[in-house]
């Protein structure tokens, strides 16, 4: 292959997308075994790769050449074949401080605790010492020079102000998984979270529910690629680049997701979306019918609205592991916060704010089955789906007209 990304697993990545974005050339996607790896490396049957999990390290041996930042670092993520000779460097740095600066998160004079060991950690502990770190501390599960316990990070280093998280936990498809209770840490200013799949990871949401300042690692990973591909291929490429395709990824790899009162039109509404973007559309009340093997008034009657709800939180759960869908939810999956966390991993969630003389009551709606039962749940959950909503829609009466606002506020 000319260029491409070397890893043991890849079945997450979004390498070869962001480098398609970042210009015409042939990136592959190359899963190597460690068996694999001295044979490959060996090889040099390559222009350029960039090299992740778990072999950061590990490929330093069949190196010619390796920049001052690798060297001091300990990793690389970056190898270009020069004549013969392999050259190693680590774009990773650069796109950790791009992140960080990106985020508005301020290192200077903070006590950092580093989750994680690996070949990132690495690039964490030199990233904030370089941007002005009083104190940097490893965390691990288990203890050894220089390395702290997750129990000692809670304890001992409550005071911490900044967090950042290079362990895979939480990633892609463990989504609802966090490396650290952050709620324990009461001075806490900034998290980063190296974990780019899910955009937002539990970790990053949770630090948000604080009010403090918490990032995927999206951006990092479209700027390491931007600087990767610069030393690939000999060239300077604007900064500017790397806003763009990280709005551009943003775009291709988030979700939309319809929510509202029963009869606001999620179902209809979401196809056409759907149908206009060239995405799949799905339907979490569908999905449970097709789960289940039963209707939805059939499930409530036969094993309650507590069984229902813990359905509906599994089947949505699955559904939003996935990006790049239009997903329209039943009416009453904000009543859990869990469900709520879900939707923003992935996913942009829109409201559709239908007036209460607009809606109608059905008997296949368990709910809101008569035009009492729709006013008390529409009473209820009202402030429920405003708070989940990261744009509040108006429908018309226009149905397409509705879609096209909606297209029209994702695309912005």
């Amino acid at each position: 292959m000319d260029y491409g990304c070397i890893a043991r697993k890849l079945g997450h990545s979004f390498s070869a997308e962001i480098h398609k974005l970042i210009g015409d050339y042939d990136y592959r996607l190359r899963e190597v075994s460690e068996d694999e790896l001295a044979g490959f490396m060996t090889r040099r049957d390559f222009k350029g790769i960039n090299v992740t999990i778990p072999y950061k390290k590990d490929v330093i041996t069949y190196l010619d050449e390796i920049s001052d930042t690798a060297r001091r670092i300990g990793s690389v993520n970056t190898v270009v074949n020069r004549g013969g000779r392999l050259c190693g460097y680590n774009t990773d740095c650069a796109g950790m401080k791009a992140l960080i600066s990106h985020a508005g998160i301020s290192l200077e004079g903070k006590t950092v605790l580093v989750l994680g060991t690996g070949g990132t950690s690495a690039t964490a502990n030199v990233v904030a010492r370089d941007l002005g770190a009083g104190e940097v501390l490893t965390v691990s599960r288990r203890p050894s020079e220089g390395v702290i316990t997750y129990e000692q990070a809670t304890g001992e280093y409550s005071h911490a102000e900044i967090i950042i998280n290079t362990t895979p936990v939480g990633m892609f498809p463990e989504n609802y998984a966090s490396p650290i209770d952050v709620t324990k840490f009461s001075k806490l200013e900034g998290v980063v979270d190296a974990v780019f799949n899910p955009l937002r990871t539990e970790l990053v949401l949770n630090a948000r529910k604080m009010g403090v300042k918490a990032v995927g690692g999206l951006y990092m990973l479209v700027a390491q690629a931007v600087y990767a591909s610069e030393i690939f291929r000999d060239v300077k490429i604007p900064k500017t680049e790397i806003d763009r395709i990280y709005r551009e990824l943003m775009r291709q790899k988030e979700s939309i997701v319809l929510i509202g009162m029963p009869g606001s039109g999620k179902s209809t509404i979401g196809r056409l979306v759907a149908e206009r973007l060239n995405r799949e559309f799905l339907d979490t009340d569908s999905e449970i019918v097709a789960r289940e093997g039963m209707e939805i008034t059939d499930i409530f009657r036969q094993k309650g609205e507590s069984a229902f709800r813990d359905i509906e939180t599994d089947v949505l759960k699955d559904t939003v592991r996935r990006s790049e869908i239009v997903l329209a939810t039943g009416g009453g999956v904000i009543l859990r916060e869990e469900n709520v966390g879900a939707l923003r991993q992935n996913c942009k969630v829109f409201f559709l704010d239908r007036d209460l003389d607009w809606l109608t009551p059905t008997s296949d709606r368990p709910t809101a089955s008569d035009k009492e039962a729709l006013q008390k749940r529409y009473e209820e959950r009202y402030n429920r789906y405003v708070e989940a909503a990261d744009i509040v829609v108006k429908p018309v009466q226009d149905k397409a007209e509705n879609a096209e606002i909606i297209i029209r506020e994702f695309l912005k």
